[in-house]
């Protein structure tokens, strides 16, 4: 009897203990607040010590992984197959996910910080109020060339035009990029859906092909700093790079008109760890961690105070924190639809074969 009182009590034991993991595992399952954050960003597009001081501060841990487009960033995101907590995209693709139910509105009430945010960077078209996204980093499109490989310098896109760039212009890959182009040349917006404007833009790139080089992706940015052309198109970030590998090189934003990106985070529907994600918010929103990661990136940071941190070269530098008078001339890309983005993508495609 007290053999069998005993294994009915070690059997009790065992159940009571799986009964408690079941119960703590649960528990940390549901707060959220332990556990992993799975966040999908653009490569190299945060200070890795940034994520390693979250961590410390938190107890979460970041399962970082990285993505390469908007689309292929999109596309994994709508398929479902694997859950992020975190997303960084881009403004037109942040209209096009919240038009699709694919992201989860913000609790304001669990981030702290969004007052550091200048007034220019938030409540954008294509996400009033910020009810599903937070500034990360903006920029813009321009122009970068080597000032030992030009007679004149250009500022505006119909400088591009000159004989004096035959053979010599990068540019950087991209419909919305060439046609947007075209399409500020000739004085319209850079969102026209009007088919006599984007026919008119797409001639006018026809008449661009004798100065182009070529048209590249990343490879751009080793191109200019090795010298191998005069002049290219490209975004701020990329252009900021290209300035630390060859002191020759100056960026310029045409003043005339050009594109203002912006790269928010957002969090996704199937997100698992929603605490998590808005603590997450909260700390790249604080003025100190928003410095570094700028310091470290090399793009425009939307926080106001960390900009007001930074050496006064930089936050003076007109080329990457323009002017008030420069960013009104700015556009941002808005979600065109399928129909429209096709026809953007048809015509641009024309041009490069064309070019051929």
């Amino acid at each position: 009897m007290r053999k069998f009182v005993s294994f009915f009590a070690g059997i009790l034991a065992i159940i009571i203990v799986f009964w408690g993991t079941s119960l703590v595992m649960t528990a940390q399952k549901d707060s959220g607040s332990t556990g992993k954050l799975v966040i999908y960003n653009w490569g190299d597009y945060i200070d890795p010590e940034l994520l390693e001081d979250f961590t410390a501060e938190t107890g979460i841990q970041v399962d970082y992984q990285t993505f390469d487009s908007n689309e292929s960033m999109y596309t994994k995101i709508n398929q479902g197959g694997t859950t992020y907590d975190i997303a960084v995209p881009s403004e037109y693709m942040i209209s096009k996910m919240i038009e699709e139910d694919l992201l989860l509105p913000l609790d304001h009430s669990q981030i702290s910080g969004m007052e550091n945010l200048g007034e220019e960077f938030v409540n954008q078209s294509f996400d009033p109020e910020n009810k599903y996204s937070v500034p990360y980093f903006w920029g813009t499109l321009g122009i970068i060339y080597n000032k030992t490989m030009v007679d004149k310098a250009p500022l505006e896109w119909e400088d591009l035009w000159r004989e004096e760039y035959r053979n010599n212009i990068m540019l950087i890959d991209g419909a919305r990029e060439g046609m947007g182009i075209g399409l500020q040349t000739l004085g319209y917006s850079l969102n026209s859906d009007k088919r006599d404007q984007l026919l008119e833009a797409a001639d006018k790139l026809y008449k661009l092909t004798p100065n182009i080089k070529a048209i590249v992706a990343d490879e751009i940015k080793g191109y200019m700093i090795q010298e191998e052309a005069a002049v290219a198109v490209s975004f701020s970030g990329e252009a900021s790079e290209m300035l630390d590998g060859n002191e020759n090189l100056v960026y310029v934003v045409p003043s005339k008109g050009s594109n203002l990106w912006f790269d928010n985070i957002v969090i996704p529907k199937t997100a698992k760890n929603i605490e998590g994600a808005h603590a997450f918010i909260s700390f790249m929103l604080r003025p100190e961690n928003a410095l570094r990661n700028a310091e470290y990136i090399g793009y425009s940071t939307p926080n106001n105070v960390a900009k007001a941190m930074l050496d006064k070269e930089t936050r003076e530098d007109q080329a990457f924190y323009p002017s008030g008078e420069t960013l009104d001339n700015l556009e941002v890309y808005d979600n065109l639809g399928k129909e429209l983005l096709g026809e953007y993508n048809d015509l641009y495609l024309q041009f490069k074969m064309y070019r051929k």
